[in-house]
């Protein structure tokens, strides 16, 4: 009788031990660092239906796609896109190899810390910055110049890492989404080769789940080992209406979730929200002056202007960085 009872109390404390457990994980506020609201609200409601099994709009885990556009999305893109900051850190780096860059007036530009100038050549000099500073070596040299300078270049207006500038809500978003079934992929129209170095280390993201903006590389064998050699020259430009496409070609389902934040975006929300069943789009509004930045229809980086339009006219969730969001870095 001594020996039941004992076993009645030992598995009646495991009940009531497991009960307490699975009441407190429920109660964990998945996304802490967002405040109360509509925007709060839309993502955990939309979550909760499509994996509710009982839910008349369940999604099939393998189905589950959500896609992020990266710059100004999932980490700031302000006073300019944070592959720039290494192009132009690699202009420097390369100089002295580049003597002829010394009558060019784009590398004059850069060589004089002149940003203004460099932003003038539009986005054909800033191509060119690219092709000239991301090429002429293996895929494998390249990845550990990024990771490099991923680990050591600094902002120059908070002094963090560039690293350290990603949204700790976007962070609690992405765990949440996988914790629910989801698979998250990076949809940017930054460097493929730039991000893949990085994402799985900040966000979780492997380098298989990136789709970016990409030059051409060659196979070759060097002392009997095959490379690959990046090229200056263009491959794909994963922005605006390159954005769907590189969905197709790279993950080739339609995503039931896409997060971006400027007119870039816009193409890859449309595509997201046309398909069939539940489907939800996001929005990051930058509202932020004193924690981040504030701009919209006229920045010159991540411009939003049409896409806020179609937001609006669309019901979708439109964050407000500034009201909805408790902190903005880790």
């Amino acid at each position: 009788m001594k020996k039941g009872l004992k076993l009645f109390v030992a598995v009646l404390s495991i009940n009531l031990f497991y009960t307490c457990s699975v009441k407190q994980n429920d109660s964990i506020d998945p996304l802490p660092s967002w405040n109360e609201g509509k925007s709060k609200q839309s993502i955990i409601d939309f979550v909760n239906d499509v994996s509710n099994e009982n839910s008349p709009n369940y999604i099939k885990p393998e189905d589950r796609i959500a896609t992020f556009d990266n710059d100004g999305t999932l980490w700031s893109e302000q006073p300019y896109y944070f592959q720039l900051q290494f192009a132009l850190d690699r202009v420097k780096v390369l100089a002295p190899e580049h003597h002829e860059w010394n009558d060019d007036p784009l590398f004059k530009a850069v060589l004089e810390n002149d940003i203004k100038t460099v932003l003038s050549f539009g986005e054909h000099g800033l191509l060119e910055l690219v092709m000239n500073t991301h090429s002429g070596m293996t895929t494998e040299e390249f990845s550990q110049i990024v990771k490099e300078w991923i680990n050591t270049a600094r902002h120059p207006k908070t002094n963090k890492l560039y690293k350290e500038m990603v949204y700790q809500p976007m962070l609690e978003l992405l765990d949440y989404l996988r914790a629910n079934g989801f698979k998250t992929y990076i949809v940017s129209g930054g460097g493929i080769d730039f991000m893949r170095p990085w994402t799985e280390e900040v966000y979780g993201i492997p380098a298989e789940q990136v789709i970016g903006s990409s030059g051409k590389v060659k196979f070759e064998m060097r002392e009997g080992q095959p490379i690959l050699v990046k090229l200056p020259e263009l491959n794909f430009i994963d922005d605006k209406e390159g954005k769907p496409v590189g969905i197709h070609q790279f993950i080739g389902k339609r995503p039931i979730a896409a997060f971006g934040n400027s007119d870039g975006d816009l193409q890859m929300l449309q595509w997201t929200a046309a398909g069939e069943g539940e489907r939800f789009c996001l929005i990051v509004h930058h509202t932020d002056a004193k924690r981040e930045w504030a701009y919209d229809r006229i920045s010159h980086i991540g411009k939003l202007d049409i896409a806020l339009d179609e937001a609006i006219e669309k019901g979708w969730t439109i964050v407000d960085m500034k009201n909805d969001w408790e902190k903005i870095y880790p």
